[in-house]
């Protein structure tokens, strides 16, 4: 009889056990509710963190964008072009006419200059020695649009030399490249038969780095005196365009070489207008024209 009365007894405590368990997810279930009250907060930490991570991968981007940019040009200015040459080597190809400099008219002297000078040896009724020299320089700086100084060189050396090939009424045409001058260079030449005579034009066109030097040389004999010899002018105008490459490159040893960030500018370069004087059929007419003139006023 004790046991039945010993199970009455625990029933009142086994309820209270059981109330107090259920009582336990209550409690959790409160304290989840403020957990989700809080992660507002939490939430705006993650935005934060996304954030952050968005401005470190941008960081990390800025490397590789900066990596990408367009070298400086090599070189940042040009050398005076009437000044190129030595009075040796204009003693050579225009012996008459060293004090005959004409530079050309330029808008910037340091993108863009040319300089030319003529010679007429009159040796009255046994006829006259012509020869006319001319030299244009180009420079290209580097531009984040458009590419680096060097390849827009290389494009316009390119078309110089195309225009060298294709002079209306030339003939006999040679070209040839030329090694030990600059990073690239091409002579070309031909005959060009005029009303004064038949001149002879030798055309070498170089690259130096992000520079182009264009130099034109050609000569006649006029009134019946005896034509001069292709390879003599030929190699002549090799020489000199030598040493206009040696003079660009001396005037940028002074610090003058470019060490600013390339140009962000999209629109093109003056420079990149070629020069008129450049142009070998400008050179293998113009002038002969005059020199004719001043034959007969002899």
């Amino acid at each position: 009889m004790h046991r039945p009365a010993q199970r009455v007894g625990r029933a009142p405590r086994l309820t209270r056990i059981l109330v107090s368990a259920a009582a336990v997810p209550v409690v959790l279930a409160a304290a989840g509710c403020s957990s989700d009250s809080g992660s507002g907060s939490g939430s705006g930490s993650s935005a934060d963190n996304a954030a952050q991570k968005g401005t470190a991968a941008t960081s990390s981007a800025s490397p590789s964008t900066s990596a990408d940019a367009v070298k400086p040009a090599a070189y940042a200015t040009l050398p005076s072009p009437c000044s190129l040459f030595s009075k040796k080597t204009l003693g050579e190809l225009v012996p008459k006419g060293l004090k005959s400099a004409k530079s050309g008219k330029s808008d910037d002297a340091k993108d863009r200059s040319s300089c030319s000078w003529n010679s007429l040896d009159n040796k009255g009724v046994k006829g006259s020695q012509f020869r006319w020299l001319n030299v244009s320089l180009l420079r290209f700086d580097s531009d984040a649009t458009r590419g680096e100084g060097n390849q827009l060189a290389q494009t316009y050396y390119d078309k110089q030399v195309k225009d060298a090939q294709t002079v209306t009424g030339a003939t006999g045409a040679r070209s040839e490249p030329v090694s030990g001058i600059g990073d690239a260079s091409t002579a070309v030449r031909y005959g060009l038969k005029k009303k004064e005579g038949s001149f002879k034009q030798q055309t070498v066109v170089t690259r130096v780095e992000n520079v182009v030097v264009t130099l034109d040389y050609n000569g006649a004999g006029l009134a019946g005196d005896k034509a001069p010899s292709a390879d003599d002018l030929t190699k002549a105008a090799e020489k000199a365009a030598k040493e206009a490459v040696a003079a660009v490159a001396s005037a940028n040893q002074d610090g003058s070489r470019a060490t600013t960030a390339p140009s962000q500018s999209a629109s093109p370069s003056k420079s990149a207008n070629p020069s008129k004087s450049a142009s070998p059929s400008a050179s293998a007419s113009s002038k002969p024209s005059a020199s004719a003139s001043a034959t007969k006023k002899n």
